[in-house]
């Protein structure tokens, strides 16, 4: 991964924001839209005076999302990192045959490259919550959150259970949630570039900087194993002596008189 890689698959994961910029647009230019109502396919159908805007949003989104995932990919980790590739470029591709098939014309290829672009892109930002999680705690909670809000409410969208939000309002939370999700990724991996480059060779493996961070973290956490050791063994109680032979067989006879231990027994 070059410094430049990561600055353009940031910048083309930043760009998707395009998006709600065209979404604005769009709406504003269809009589009587609501976002609550009406969904975003609405606005790629022959009523909406700037389908053509719209459309071709769709399928510049797809190709952000698809480039972001190929030239980001190789620095995620992982399983998560690979697996997160897939699905993007899976919702990327869902996207952009959006764009080409409209709601009102071919409306089985819409529907499912809909579905393909909602359900891929949420469990994508979960995948992707894993790669990055070697990076930034804070970045893989936050897209950890974003991709399960997404499967809900596209699991809740495709079951037509609206609740207060409305169909739109509930399309809107499912396809919202992988555009921020992407941007904060995008800044976040262009700005720890620095970082990580330093942290790894050419190759992907570990620098030597990395070796003896790695190394200083090992003898911190075996200073602490064994400073918890020694606390413990400090703190631990010492056994009972065992008793004297006179009080042992006391203790084993009811019958014995310590005052006179030669006093008869009783039967």
């Amino acid at each position: 991964m070059t410094d430049s890689r990561y600055r353009l698959g940031g910048l083309t994961w930043v760009l998707t924001l395009q998006f709600f910029v065209v979404e604005a647009i769009a709406a504003s230019r269809f009589g009587g839209y609501a976002y609550t109502r009406d969904t975003i396919s609405d606005l790629g159908t022959a009523e909406s005076s700037a389908r053509v805007l719209m459309n071709g949003s769709f399928i510049v989104q797809g190709v952000l999302i698809i480039a972001g995932a190929l030239l980001l990919g190789p620095g995620l980790a992982g399983t998560g990192g690979r697996l997160s590739r897939v699905l993007l470029t899976v919702s990327g591709i869902g996207v952009l045959l959006v764009g080409v098939f409209p709601s009102d014309g071919n409306a089985t290829v819409h529907a499912v490259a809909a579905g393909a672009h909602l359900l891929g892109g949420a469990i994508g930002l979960t995948a992707l919550a894993y790669g990055v999680r070697p990076r930034s705690e804070g970045l893989g909670t936050t897209l950890a959150v974003l991709g399960l809000l997404g499967i809900i409410a596209t699991i809740f969208f495709g079951a037509a259970v609206f609740l207060f939000l409305g169909e739109g309002g509930t399309e809107r939370v499912a396809a919202y949630v992988l555009p921020i999700g992407l941007v904060a990724a995008g800044i976040a991996l262009w700005r720890q570039k620095d970082d990580w480059l330093a942290l790894t060779n050419p190759d992907g493996t570990p620098s030597r900087r990395q070796l003896r961070e790695d190394a200083r973290l090992q003898r911190a956490q075996q200073a602490a194993a064994r400073d918890a050791a020694l606390e413990a063994a400090a703190t631990r109680r010492p056994e009972p002596r065992p008793a004297a032979p006179v009080q042992q067989a006391a203790a084993d006879d009811d019958d014995f008189d310590p005052d006179d231990p030669w006093a008869p027994r009783r039967r």
